[in-house]
């Protein structure tokens, strides 16, 4: 099978959760055998391919999508989209469900992201498949924390964030959550998005407590470290479908807090601690509980999958949509 993969332009200056899943799929998918190409705008080549898989609903994406629907190969959408009845108002609605009504199949993140786009968009839900974010097998294996606090310097107990800088990953809240913390320093990693959002929060820090590295490679050792050597990983988003950076979090060993919008859910069950990402209060009192030396109860390896179990049911999708056209 010879599949395409494409998504927005702009998707890997900054790259975030939705392109180390788009990256996996590769990985995970050409292990199985399955040939796996990202789209090259200079010789796009589309009727070589069985299928293609078109990663996000960012505006402006139905275009190529109805592209590929005119020369009538099979399509197959990754949603990665979390929209209620109470903020459907903030995306723009109509553009999305034409985008995803062209869709033979659409692959979402749960169960819960699933049954929420097809009540939102007056969509069927049989169109939706559920294939579950894993993780690569790397972050399942211990790491010395040393060298993350060898390499940077950092030996006091500390807060971990790993994800991009923006209002959507909630790090303002998180900042001043901290504050009543001032023993612990707070880590974050990733690439700035907004670089005023980032200013608010070197502002509102408590002096000395903010540690910011930037990105780190997805696949230094570093990263993996880190989440060994922090005492809690703290995803307070504004909503998460349910973030990668939690998945491998937990794969590592590492105590977990992560936002309760979301499918966050029904990836950690009761194996994680739930925020509300508008109340600092909640944040700081989830920060508190986690921290007790005694509670081990918010960690389990067992909640995560690895690429390879999670794109099984992918390859099922392709066979079932290719069998259908």
């Amino acid at each position: 099978m010879k599949v395409l993969f494409i998504t927005y332009p702009m998707a890997f200056h900054t790259p975030g959760g939705g392109e180390i899943q788009l990256l996996a799929y590769k990985k995970a998918l050409e292990n199985k055998g399955v040939r796996v190409d990202l789209f090259n705008p200079w010789k796009p080549n589309f009727l070589d391919y069985d299928l293609v898989h078109y990663f996000s609903c960012v505006g402006g994406s139905v275009h190529i999508c109805n592209f590929i629907r005119n020369l009538e190969i099979p399509l197959v959408i990754t949603s990665s989209l979390w929209v209620t009845e109470e903020t459907k108002h903030l995306y723009p609605v109509d553009e999305i469900r034409h985008q995803l009504s062209l869709a033979d199949a659409i692959v979402a993140n749960s169960d819960m992201e699933g049954d929420e786009l097809a009540r939102v968009f007056g969509l069927q839900r049989e169109v939706f498949h559920t294939v579950y974010n894993g993780v690569e097998d790397d972050f399942f294996k211990n790491v010395d924390e040393c060298y993350f606090r060898d390499e940077f310097k950092i030996y006091e107990e500390f807060v971990l964030n790993v994800g991009n800088i923006e209002p959507r990953k909630n790090q303002l809240n998180l900042v001043q959550a901290m504050k009543n913390y001032p023993d612990k320093k707070l880590v974050l990693i990733g690439h700035i998005r907004d670089a005023e959002y980032f200013e608010k929060i070197k502002n509102v820090a408590t002096e000395g407590q903010l540690v910011y590295l930037g990105p780190l490679k997805h696949d230094s050792i570093l990263l993996r470290s880190a989440y060994s050597g922090a005492s809690v990983f703290c995803l307070p988003s504004t909503l998460e479908t349910p973030g990668l950076a939690a998945l491998e979090a937990m794969a590592s060993g590492c105590k977990c807090i992560v936002t309760s919008e979301g499918s966050t859910k029904e990836y950690f069950g009761d194996h994680a601690l739930y925020c509300q990402h508008d109340d600092i209060e909640s944040i700081s009192a989830c920060i508190g509980r986690i921290s007790e030396k005694n509670n081990v109860n918010y960690q389990s390896v067992s909640a995560v999958k690895s690429w390879a179990v999670a794109t099984n049911a992918l390859i099922e999708i392709y066979e079932k949509v290719k069998k259908s056209n």
